[in-house]
């Protein structure tokens, strides 16, 4: 990587991706969830390289929905998709569970001796994603991490804007009345209101 880091404030999703795939690949990973941000992402990738490498944590209590947009995109976008086990070995899942040490311990394993990672995250999904930049430093791991979809809004995620034209891969949970991915700690609502509805917990850890 350059000693300068670019700013790719104003640089297209595509344009980041294609940056990161430059810098940074094949010691470069995409977080994968199965939700309308990753089909966006695994669309642009496979039209910049077959060899992406994507990683998805699975918990074991994913929806049956999630299972089956996750065999529509390795069926769509012929990409490897790396499997990472953070499922209970015997205790029951809770948020506390589920939504933290398991699924960071989970990323620890995923990202161990890559130099970047790529997320769907978007500045308007919570406050605690807000001043998410495209680029930037993954100060806890020591490595980067790359946002190409931070300065969309629902609307431009699926519009022109994004290239995508695979919305009918999308998480079924995601476009009816469930967006998120682990069934106990769910509940339906908009955007990610439904996720560990009643509590104040925003993130599950993985981008904390």
């Amino acid at each position: 990587m350059a000693t300068t880091t670019p700013d790719l404030e104003r640089a297209s999703a595509q344009d980041v991706l294609a940056y990161g795939v430059e810098h940074f690949h094949p010691r470069l990973k995409t977080a994968c969830s199965f939700q309308k941000e990753e089909t966006v992402l695994a669309h642009m990738l496979s039209e910049i390289t077959p060899e992406a490498k994507l990683f998805t944590i699975d918990t074991g209590v994913l929806f049956p929905e999630t299972l089956a947009t996750w065999k529509r995109f390795e069926e769509r976008f012929g990409l490897d998709i790396e499997v990472i086990d953070a499922s209970s070995t015997g205790a029951p899942w809770t948020k506390d569970n589920c939504c933290g040490q398991a699924k960071v311990d989970g990323l620890e394993q995923a990202l161990s001796g890559v130099e970047a990672w790529v997320t769907g995250i978007r500045r308007e999904q919570s406050p605690t994603r807000a001043d998410s930049s495209k680029l930037e430093r993954d100060s806890k791991r020591g490595i980067w991490k790359l946002n190409p979809l931070a300065g969309l809004d629902r609307q431009g995620l699926c519009g022109p804007t994004s290239s995508n034209t695979t919305c009918p891969t999308t998480n079924c949970t995601t476009t009816a009345t469930i967006p998120s991915v682990c069934a106990p700690c769910t509940l339906p609502g908009s955007g990610r209101d439904g996720r560990w509805a009643g509590d104040d917990k925003t993130e599950c850890g993985i981008h904390l």
